[in-house]
């Protein structure tokens, strides 16, 4: 079957809507499921590198966090947990505040190049394509320019930056997919939800149209909404599909902070009993929505476990060690089956097994 490619009209040019038929294969249902399983129990943890003495090497260093945005609470809860260890190991750590601007970003750079950073951490979309002069004055002024948590595996990393550590971000969509072709029996009709202006959107997007290309009566929607868009432009976004497409049966918001947009729509649009939602990150507040039973799955990523990656491989950069790529932060299935796991209310690092606390702290020769 060929793919085809439909231009939606009436769409803001803000948003590009895609409506996709996929390919065949041999029961998909069952390859979904398989894929779903092995992502559902608690995950190991795996070194990054080598053991290093953090506490010694990371004396009077210091590191700034740009977080793409500091009003997604996804990103706000990992530089939170940055803080944290920062102050256990015993050095600086801030946070640039801002609420997803470019420009906003660009302040951060500023500051980190004039206030003696050791590194400046571009967190979870903060994308330094949008500001390469201020990236080279920041360099030049001795700062190291990292960018963590903004690519999937597959993607290079944004020219001109220090270090990249990356994230499976391909299989996580991949998992969303799967999930409604196991629900569905593989007769998915989808509306999902991106923000195109983010990196890691390109490797979530990329896992869900292979999967779905594997599913011969699965068909979706992309709609793009820019991150400082989410708050007005989701909700209506999403009402609006939902009334011109009775038959879509899933909303995937590729960002589960989109659920606080996501989720009333599909319950003013009365379709919460027709319409589910999956979606990718593992929030805390979007785990309590599954057993609101708002949300029906939700891939979680351990928000703790995150900040934890994105430290070590900062400060290994720092340390003068080889530098990290490969976060190893694993993936998980959260459904009403297992959210009993994560806590109630949900905490960001339960569910997960607590094998990396130690993991680190051993890599990190913490003996106290």
């Amino acid at each position: 079957m060929t793919r085809t490619l439909k231009t939606m009209g009436l769409v803001s040019a803000l948003m590009m809507a895609t409506a996709v038929p996929a390919l065949a294969q041999d029961d998909p249902v069952a390859a979904a499921k398989a894929n779903i399983e092995a992502y559902s129990g608690i995950p190991e943890f795996t070194p990054p590198g080598e053991p290093f003495d953090a506490r010694a090497c990371m004396e009077g260093k210091s590191i700034l966090t740009v977080p793409a945005s500091s009003a997604i609470p996804f990103i706000k809860t990992i530089a939170d947990a940055k803080d944290a260890l920062a102050e256990e190991l015993g050095f600086e750590h801030s946070q640039w505040e801002n609420q997803g601007n470019p420009t906003q970003w660009i302040q951060g750079m500023d500051y980190a190049a004039n206030n003696g950073f050791d590194v400046v951490s571009l967190l979870a979309g903060a994308d330094p394509r949008f500001f390469e002069p201020q990236v080279k004055t920041a360099q030049a002024a001795g700062v190291k320019v990292v960018t963590s948590h903004l690519t999937g595996l597959e993607i290079p990393a944004p020219a001109g930056v220090d270090a990249n550590t990356a994230i499976d971000y391909k299989q996580a969509g991949k998992l969303m997919a799967d999930w409604t072709i196991a629900q569905t029996g593989a007769k998915v009709n989808a509306l999902i939800i991106v923000s195109n202006e983010a990196l890691s959107t390109d490797s979530l997007t990329d896992g869900l149209t292979e999967a779905f290309a594997k599913c011969p009566d699965c068909t979706y929607e992309i709609v793009n909404v820019p991150i400082v868009d989410w708050a007005t432009r989701i909700q209506p976004t999403v009402q609006g599909k939902l009334q011109a497409n009775p038959d879509i049966n899933y909303v995937i918001p590729i960002y589960d902070s989109m659920s606080t947009f996501v989720t009333p729509a599909v319950a003013i649009s009365g379709k919460r009993d027709s319409v589910k939602v999956a979606t990718f990150n593992g929030t805390p507040f979007v785990l309590d929505l599954i057993r609101d039973g708002v949300v029906e799955m939700d891939i979680g990523e351990n928000l703790d476990w995150i900040a934890h990656a994105m430290l070590d491989a900062e400060m290994r950069l720092i340390c003068g060690l080889d530098p990290v790529t490969d976060s190893k932060v694993p993936l998980r299935v959260f459904t009403a089956g297992n959210i009993a796991e994560v806590g109630n209310p949900a905490e960001a690092s339960k569910g997960y097994g607590d094998a990396y606390v130690a993991g680190y702290r051993d890599l990190w020769k913490v003996t106290e």
